[in-house]
This record gives structure tokens, C-alpha cells and sequence, in this order.
């Protein structure tokens, strides 16, 4: 009686799991490399066991990346611009950052802001690096001054033409390689009431003109390495509260020793706030709107003194170096690499997957290895 209860039961095992397949066949969700039935494994079940209720099938949701006429989500920022822009460069324009020099004006219109010490000199003062893909929205941008060769080994990244006014005999042998495109000392002057190294601003129809001079290509060229940046979609933003190894990062205090400057997590707005010379850093050419990032990248970075002028070159190409990714009021430790002048400098979590960031604008530093100490992370 016990082996006809048993072969009872494996029949209609059987059955059921070719019922469950012809099931699956109607709704199409058999893989089109498998074939559409299968041999049932068959299980001896006894009077003493217990089958578990049937369960029914979840179908997938699928979201599908929103699209608007017309527009684009740029590759720097993320956000929403018009698809005519697709495939301008960027253009990186070095922006003197000494007391004098401010205020500031365009910095709150840029997509990507570096900060790095400029010089051993000077209690480390630093400088600007300012990425802006709608440059012709540029109305006022600067003051400009000169560049330094870890930005010309930075640029090539983002196929970006580098707009400075000069800089040290060390730059030379880095705008003479083919993938280096740059204005300098072509911009306007403005009647600030300084002296005049602190008067040259890019102003409207300035870029224009250097374009046409130059004979650059306004769009990528074969030099363009891609997209630079991994994105979250908005409506699942990167919260790296659900890391283990986040930290409350609310106050961020750079050991830069000159500026001393500082960025404030406004919950409200979900960035961060950016202030220096202990004053907010704000943008007249911008109704005095505050500097502000949504996501922040901090480079403990290698570097080497030139002379005793204090020029001075950072290793951007490195591998393994630490960092923090900060966002939400969270930070994690992360490692950046960057194999050479035309990769993109890539960051990674401790799980050495490539991070991803929130939609929005980025804050990169290029802090000294020696002053990483300094660091403040509250």
C-alpha cells in the first residue's frame, strides 16, 4: 500500500511540473536558450512529508529611463540640458583663488570644480581648475591666471580645453602634445580696481573668438575618452548610509593652510556649501548665490617640489591611492587610479567596485599627501 502512495504521489509530481511549464510557455517567460520542457526530477515523498504551498509567479517591473524632447542628461552633471550641447567639450578654465582674487565670478554655473594646492609656496596657496560644458552660457567666468602641468595632465580626461594666462617654463612640453588644446591671455579685461593680474575674466563671445582662431574642433575629437562618470538615476539616489563603513560627514574641513576652506551640508537642498577665507564663497554673477556641490571627491595625493619658487606637480597618475566619497551627509573611504593623461581618474568603494554618484555638480581636491592628516570629516 505504502510503494502505491508513493508512486501515486511521484505521478502527480509530474504532472505538476509539466503543468507549471506549459504555464510559463503561455506567458512567455521560458529563455528563448533553454528548451521549453524539461525532464521533472522526480522525488520519492512519503507519507511523512510535508510539501510546501504553492507559490505564485512575481512578474518584473521594468522602468524605463525617462526621456524629454529636445534634451540630453549631460555626462558631467547628469541633469537635464538641450541635446544640441551632446557633443560640445567642455572648456577648463584655471581660476586664481588668492584673497585678492575674489570674488569669484561663473563658479556657481560649473558642472566640475577642482581645487589643488598651486604652489609650496605661500602657505600652499591653491587654485581653481572649473569645467563647464554650455560655455557660451558664460557671461563672466574667472579672474583667470596661470596653469600648472598636473592640470594639463588632468584635462585630456574630459577632451576639455584648458583657458589660463601663461604659466612656468614646465608646462611647455605638455602643450606641445597633440591631445593638449588651450587659450591663454586672450580674454577680457575688466575695470576691477586691481592690479591688472587679477582683471582678466572670460567674458561673452571671448570663447567664440578663441575657437574660430584656433581652429579647435567645438565638439569631441578622436581624443575623447567617454563618459567620465557613473550616475544614479534620480529616483534611486546613492544614500551611503547603507554602507558599513559610512561616516556622518556634515562638516568638511580641507587642510589647505592658506584658504582654509570648508564645505557645510545643507540637508534641505542635499548639498554641500562651500566657504573659504572663513566667509561663505559666493557669486555676484549669480545674485550672490553660495558655491555648492552635490557630490565631493577628495584625493590624498602624491606630489613633487620643482624649486625653490614652489612650483610644484602632483602625481595625478597613480594608482590605489586613498580618497572619500562624500554625499548625503555620508562619506565612505574610497582608492582612485588613473593609468595615464587620456583615462579618466576612476574611484572605487572598498569592495573595489566603481562608485557611483548623485545627479549634480562635483567638488574634486588634489590634497598633499603630506597635510592628509589634516583632513577634518565630521
Amino acid at each position: 500500500m505504502r510503494n502505491k502512495k508513493a508512486l501515486l504521489l511521484i505521478t502527480l509530481a509530474a504532472c505538476l511540473v509539466l503543468a507549471g511549464c506549459d504555464k510559463d510557455k503561455k506567458k512567455g517567460e521560458t529563455p528563448a536558450t533553454e528548451p521549453a520542457f524539461s525532464d521533472p526530477v522526480i522525488q520519492v515523498i512519503t507519507d511523512d512529508d510535508k510539501q510546501p504551498a504553492p507559490t505564485e509567479a512575481v512578474e518584473e517591473t521594468v522602468v524605463e529611463e525617462e526621456t524629454r524632447e529636445g534634451m540630453y542628461r549631460s555626462e558631467l552633471t547628469n541633469r537635464w540640458i538641450d541635446e544640441s550641447l551632446k557633443d560640445q567639450r567642455p572648456i577648463a578654465a584655471m581660476v586664481d583663488n588668492e584673497k585678492t582674487a575674489l570674488p569669484h565670478y561663473g563658479l556657481t554655473k560649473a558642472d566640475v570644480v577642482y581645487e589643488m594646492t598651486n604652489s609650496t609656496a605661500n602657505e600652499g596657496v591653491t587654485r581653481f581648475m572649473v569645467l563647464v560644458k554650455d560655455w557660451e552660457s558664460i557671461t563672466q567666468l574667472g579672474s583667470i591666471r596661470s596653469v600648472r602641468p598636473t592640470n594639463l595632465q588632468i584635462i585630456p580626461e574630459w577632451n576639455a580645453v584648458i583657458c589660463h594666462d601663461g604659466g612656468p617654463f614646465y608646462i611647455d612640453d605638455y602643450l606641445a602634445k597633440d591631445y593638449v588644446e588651450n587659450f591663454s591671455g586672450t580674454f577680457s579685461r575688466v575695470n576691477n580696481g586691481k592690479s591688472r593680474e587679477f582683471t582678466e575674466y572670460i567674458c561673452t563671445g571671448d570663447l567664440d573668438k578663441n575657437f574660430d582662431s584656433k581652429g579647435y574642433s567645438r565638439t569631441y575629437n578622436d581624443y575623447y575618452p567617454g563618459p567620465h562618470y557613473q550616475f544614479a538615476s534620480e529616483t534611486n539616489k546613492v544614500d551611503l548610509s547603507e554602507r558599513s563603513n559610512a561616516v556622518d560627514a556634515t562638516h568638511i574641513q580641507l587642510p589647505y593652510r592658506h584658504n582654509k576652506p570648508y564645505l557645510d551640508y545643507d540637508e534641505a537642498e542635499g548639498v554641500y556649501k562651500y566657504s573659504e577665507y572663513g566667509s561663505p564663497h559666493v557669486d555676484p554673477g549669480n545674485n550672490n548665490e553660495q558655491l555648492s556641490f552635490t557630490n565631493l571627491l577628495i584625493q590624498n595625493a602624491r606630489y613633487v617640489k620643482f624649486d625653490e619658487n614652489g612650483y610644484m606637480m602632483f602625481h595625478s597618475i597613480d594608482f590605489n591611492r586613498d580618497g572619500y566619497y562624500i554625499t548625503g551627509g555620508k562619506a565612505i573611504p574610497i582608492t582612485w587610479s588613473k593609468e595615464d593623461e587620456l583615462t579618466p581618474t576612476r574611484y572605487y568603494d572598498t569592495d573595489g567596485n566603481m562608485i557611483t554618484l548623485n545627479t549634480g555638480t562635483t567638488y574634486v581636491a588634489l590634497v598633499p599627501d603630506d597635510l592628509w592628516s589634516g583632513l577634518d570629516i565630521q
